[in-house]
């Protein structure tokens, strides 16, 4: 949950300040006043005093009003709103849906003699110090509350029927809590006790205790303002031992400390069944487990929220059988990969003059402006590993361990397909899956294309995911048939240089189905006669209109890496980028401080309607389409100053507008949770999206954007800030855990899933964040090619818009090119409207009282973000010139998006809602009242007082 920090109260008391200025000013008035009097004879002196005093007080009243019922306004509401919690029964269902979600997701990575499941096993000893302290979720806005009791690992074992050895988890208790890892805070250090620090006794006992030994290996990140260290030396980590660092200079966070090493060394050294838990959402370099035969098995199993490590018992007793699948590739040496020299930012070195200050827990943070080179282009993942296997560039055993779309199961599958049939554009085919092992078991249908490759060409990838579905529990010998369909649209590449537009080449497709990425179970070829451009009137995929480059300006002319002649530029195209951003686009690169606020004002547009009486309230217009007539009569009687507070105050809310009848409605955080920071209620957390998204099972996914959606209901809010669908481009992504996989269909499924199961409740979902965030990449400058935006990164938000059914986007932090994201007209309005059909409100990411110094409405309004992420303030989330018409036409703009998302929610689904007077108002009021009443009394009684004396 992400609370009221001080950087809030820092940027209220900023927003504050000119009022509190003025108070000063009138009590200095009052204080000279009452010193003055001095000269003033008797009984006029005290009179004067007497209402000096009475001034005083009055002035406090009234700034104090003006206070919190301007700036404070929206704040003070929300903190004050009504608090609604989810039901007993909703927090059951939700519990034991995440149990579910658990239960498909973990992912079994090794399995060796059949080890798992346990059989004849009643103990079971737990190494490691997150055996007794593991990540449960990740921090920020996609982080879990403390409302709800956690199930730890233990207790799931124990509920599964084993007994666990009560002296090393005491051991590891004492030993340290967890470092705080949240937005507030980022310490990247794991405590693990030195070897050295074990009891004989302690580890003589662990063999009597049981002959099976689990290791628990943690890993933990949060939105902040960093990605994971890819030198560990660089960054806030204490060692365990003064004797060795843990990471000696160079060494990053995804291979295992020495500390580590030692540990599983130990026990491996002292047990011979020896079992692996990988509790982290960001893959880790496990060739270890190939290192030691005692290693047997090993559990994939990221943060899995409240109630979710209860699967684990009950995957280890056999109980459930696991059918979870990576979403990401593990490798070896993540040194040796295309991204490593590009996996987290760097900053420009001839940049630090356009530094701005920011707050983290209301301490200053710098942030400069920096950047990350995608010039793996389309390469990301299992898609160069392959391709690159493929040119003979790698030896892929030897590089990769696990691949994309693995996990084993303890039974054996069977799958089958038909043949490929045609049914106007729907190419269509059948895959039947037969358990032929002895017990029950869930498998997957992965399926790959790999298109026709020309060399120095269009690049493509030799494995794609083209779909994938799960099956029912099969019991042993029964078999389930499953349809798939897909379109010739979907084997498309885009090709940015020549056509500038998505192209279907000529040639034989392979369509296959697959257990992972790498291992091809049958296939069947469609031919393509002849190539198709999608340009003009022939749209690619149901675009509304012809996709071309909008992205040239990102493309920053780097080396991308090309599949031409094997890949011969892999040494270039991969290689450490230049840290100094060249001078011709350093003049153009811009931040609030020297940014011309009159950049998109159009001195030729004509001023709206604003004031009007025609009789039209919001709620007339539910379910009328947002470019209906009827929208320009009801945006006609809204005022400007209607308009923006509906823009610049949108955080965690849209406030009412009485104009038209809208009320004020709560939006949430977050993908794990639905967070009220205000009221401090909340509701049961689920995994983390790289969980959910293990499961590949889009059925579940669905159910738990449903379940997502009714508790938001319970709790009285509307708009959930959810999905997040961006990149793994790299382990090291710092919000990974908020992210679904290192590919852009699987991401789409599992967005397109959640989001129809969320807003079948009446709640829009905020798909985030829009676009090329794939870390804590905040003032970060990302380059990329344009077929790599569309293929890669655009997909999923493309899914979740045209298949899910998207209502609400938010807006990145990172710049693209050099330019905010916000400021992306091309993306904002040429692609997300233009094409994909869009109509509901964008907004910022988290905005503060500054726009963190780099965002405003003025470039935002114009370029299509509807609304800013503030909950207070008078700077740059208001346009610094609301008399102008082009202003006032894109804050029209902006709030015809905004209100079509909001009535089209539940919030409105029986009619306008009742709009009284917030209470906290109310007793604003009454105070007032009283507090009136008695400076009357006072005023009256010095007075009778006053005339006593003179007439005395």
């Amino acid at each position: 949950m992400v609370g009221i920090n001080m950087e809030d109260v820092i940027g209220v008391l900023q927003t504050c300040k000119w009022y509190l200025v003025a108070l000063g000013v009138l009590l200095v008035i009052a204080v000279a006043v009452a010193v003055g009097a001095h000269w003033i004879g008797k009984p006029l002196r005290g009179l004067v005093r007497g209402n000096a005093v009475l001034g005083a007080i009055l002035s406090i009243v009234v700034v104090v009003n003006l206070i919190v019922l301007i700036p404070m306004s929206t704040l003070i509401g929300m903190a004050f709103s009504e608090r609604a919690t989810v039901s007993e029964g909703t927090t059951e269902e939700a519990k034991q849906l995440s149990e579910r979600i658990a239960e498909e997701g973990f992912v079994l990575l090794k399995n060796d003699d059949g080890l798992l499941p346990l059989d004849g096993v009643d103990s079971i000893n737990l190494f490691g110090w997150a055996s007794e302290n593991p990540s449960y979720a990740g921090g920020g806005s996609g982080g879990i509350n403390d409302l709800y009791e956690k199930v730890s690992i233990q207790q799931s074992l124990e509920d599964a029927g084993f007994r666990v050895n009560q002296d090393l988890a005491d051991f590891y208790a004492e030993y340290s809590d967890r470092p705080e890892m949240s937005i507030n805070k980022q310490s990247w250090s794991l405590p693990e006790p030195p070897i050295d620090s074990y009891p004989q006794e302690l580890i003589d006992g662990a063999k009597a205790f049981s002959d099976v030994a689990v290791i628990t290996l943690s890993r933990a990140a949060s939105e902040g303002q960093n990605d994971l260290p890819t030198d560990v030396s660089q960054a806030k980590f204490e060692s365990n031992s003064t004797a060795y660092q843990d990471f000696e200079a160079g060494e990053h966070y995804l291979k295992l400390s020495q500390t580590e090493e030692d540990l599983v060394d130990m026990v491996c050294g002292n047990f011979d069944n020896v079992i692996v838990l990988v509790n982290s959402a960001n893959p880790m370099e496990l060739g270890f487990l190939d290192q030691h035969e005692q290693i047997k098995s090993a559990i994939w199993c990221p943060g899995p929220g409240h109630a979710g490590f209860s699967a684990l018992g009950r995957i280890l007793n056999g109980e459930v059988n696991p059918s979870g699948r990576t979403t990401d590739t593990l490798v070896y040496d993540m040194t040796r990969t295309p991204w490593w020299n590009s996996a987290v930012k760097t900053d420009y070195s001839n940049m630090k003059d356009m530094t701005v200050q920011g707050m983290n827990a209301g301490v200053p943070q710098d942030f400069s402006p920096a950047y990350l080179d995608y010039t793996e282009g389309i390469y990301v993942g299992y898609k160069f590993y392959e391709t690159a296997a493929d040119e003979g560039l790698i030896d892929y055993d030897s590089v990769v361990q696990f691949p994309f779309g693995h996990g084993l199961s303890y039974t054996t599958f069977d799958q089958s397909m038909s043949d490929i049939t045609e049914n106007g554009d729907e190419l269509s085919f059948e895959v039947t899956v037969t358990n032929t092992g002895d017990v029950a078991g869930k498998d997957v249908v992965e399926v790959y294309y790999n298109p026709p490759y020309t060399n120095g060409g269009i690049e493509k990838a030799t494995a794609n995911l083209l779909d994938e579905r799960k099956t029912d529990l099969l019991e042993p010998g029964e078999s389930q048939t499953i349809n798939l369909t897909f379109t010739p649209d979907d084997l498309a590449s885009y090709d940015y240089e020549d056509a500038k537009a998505w192209v279907l080449e000529a040639g034989d497709y392979t369509i296959s189905i697959n257990a992972d990425s790498h291992t091809e179970l049958d296939s069947r070829v469609w031919t393509v006669a002849d190539e198709i451009v999608y340009d003009g009137e022939d749209t690619h995929n149901g675009d509304l209109v012809a996709a071309t480059n909008e992205f040239d300006d990102a493309n920053g002319g780097l080396p991308y890496l090309s599949r031409a002649d094997h890949f011969a530029n892999y040494e270039e195209a991969t290689a450490k980028g230049s840290d100094v951003l060249p001078d011709d686009l350093r003049a153009q690169y811009h931040i609030n401080e020297n940014f011309d606020y009159t950049t998109y004002l159009d001195p030729e547009a004509q001023m709206p309607t604003t004031g009007a009486r025609n009789g039209v309230q919001l709620a007339d217009l539910r379910g009328v389409d947002v470019d209906d007539p009827q929208w320009d009569e009801l945006l006609d009687e809204m005022s400007v100053r209607d308009m923006v507070d509906l823009t610049s105050l949108a955080g965690y809310q849209t406030p009412a507008v009485e104009s038209i009848g809208k009320v004020q409605v709560i939006d949430a955080d977050g993908p794990a949770a639905i967070n009220n920071n205000f009221t401090g209620d909340g509701s049961i957390g689920f995994g983390v999206a790289t969980l959910i998204a293990m499961t590949w099972n889009p059925d579940l996914v669905h159910d738990y954007g449903e379940m997502m959606g009714r508790m938001c209901r319970e709790m009285n809010i509307a708009g959930w800030y959810a999905p997040g669908v961006n990149i793994h481009r790299s382990p090291f992504g710092g919000r990974n855990y908020e992210f679904y996989s290192e590919d852009g269909t699987l991401s789409g499924i599992m967005a397109t899933a959640a989001i129809q199961g969320c807003q079948s409740q009446g709640v829009y979902a905020f798909i985030k964040h829009f676009a090329l965030y794939d870390g804590n990449s905040k003032m970060v400058s990302v380059w990329s090619n344009e077929q790599a935006v569309r293929e890669i990164y655009l997909k999923p938000f493309e899914m979740g818009v045209k298949d899910g059914g998207a209502q609400a986007l938010m807006v990145s932090w990172n710049y693209i090119g050099i330019k905010w994201a916000g400021e992306w007209s091309n993306l904002l309005q040429t692609v997300l409207r233009d094409e994909w059909g869009f109509k509901g409100m964008a907004i910022s990411d988290y905005f503060r009282d500054n726009g963190h110094g780099f965002m405003n409405a003025d470039a935002a309004l114009a370029n299509g973000v509807d609304a800013m992420l503030s909950t207070y303030g008078s700077g740059p989330n208001v346009p610094q010139d609301t008399s102008d018409a082009s202003t006032v036409q894109y804050l029209r703009e902006a709030s015809r998006h905004i209100l079509y998302t909001v009535v089209n929610s539940w919030v409105y689904e029986n009619g306008a809602p009742q709009n009284g007077l917030e209470p906290w108002k109310m007793a604003v009021i009454g105070i007032d009242a009283v507090i009136g009443l008695l400076l009357i009394g006072a005023e009256a009684l010095m007075v009778r007082g006053y005339l006593r004396r003179r007439r005395g």
